[in-house]
């Protein structure tokens, strides 16, 4: 009984692990597409999508898994833990898919010159990609270090975003983007922010499934209330 537990949870890693890597990509895929000249970005933005939806799709697959496992396998405290992080973690995922969807079809409709060159931006998406990446890794080392070090990285982030809306702000003034461009850029620069919270919030799961304590307090009861 024990060895078909521990064949589950080692297909939930692995599972874990290509949702993760389908939002790095997606991620990345944003990154080219506000680097990209005009005829590469519709296939960009369909890239984009099509990742959304296996997200949406490895979401489902985690989540039979994790019934499976709870439902079968009658996993011990830590295992308990182990699982119903998961069960948020794949939540805060399939919202970074949505929100790589979101900057896509701001590129792709809005107002933004491309390609565009903002090394802050590019920090942006380039720390959120590594701590979506950190994060899972975390989850399948149970390393606490990592998963500290990825919601610490959520600071990097933040900061990003408020010199990326310095520039904004500085270029609306100078007359160098129109009012449309500045919310579209600066719309773009919150859904990385919001990614980067995301992560955190992955990195805050990982730290309870090996600790059995959440920063908001919750408690394993907690994380199955509805």
């Amino acid at each position: 009984m024990r060895n078909r537990f521990v064949e589950k949870m080692d297909r939930l890693h692995k599972e874990m692990l290509e949702m993760g890597t389908l939002c790095e990509k997606a991620i990345m895929k944003t990154y080219k597409l506000l680097l990209s000249e005009a005829e590469e970005r519709e296939k960009l933005v369909q890239e984009i999508d099509r990742l959304e939806h296996e997200i949406d799709q490895q979401e489902r697959q985690v989540e039979s898994i994790c019934i499976q496992l709870l439902l079968q396998q009658q996993p011990v405290a830590s295992d308990l833990r182990k699982i119903s992080a998961a069960l948020k973690m794949i939540t805060d995922l399939e919202r970074i898919g949505d929100q790589a969807t979101d900057i896509a079809e701001i590129i792709q409709l809005g107002t933004i010159q491309l390609p565009m060159n903002s090394p802050k931006l590019t920090q942006m998406a380039e720390a959120t990609m590594k701590m979506v990446n950190n994060s899972i890794e975390s989850y399948v080392e149970s390393s606490l270090a990592m998963a500290q070090e990825v919601i610490d990285s959520d600071d990097v982030v933040d900061d990003a975003f408020l010199a990326v809306r310095g520039e904004i702000m500085d270029e609306l003034r100078s007359g160098e983007v129109s009012g449309d461009q500045a919310m579209d850029l600066l719309m773009v620069a919150k859904y990385y922010e919001r990614i980067g919270d995301h992560a955190s919030n992955i990195g805050e799961w990982v730290e309870f499934s090996i600790t059995g304590k959440h920063r908001s307090g919750k408690e394993i009861n907690d994380v199955f209330r509805v």
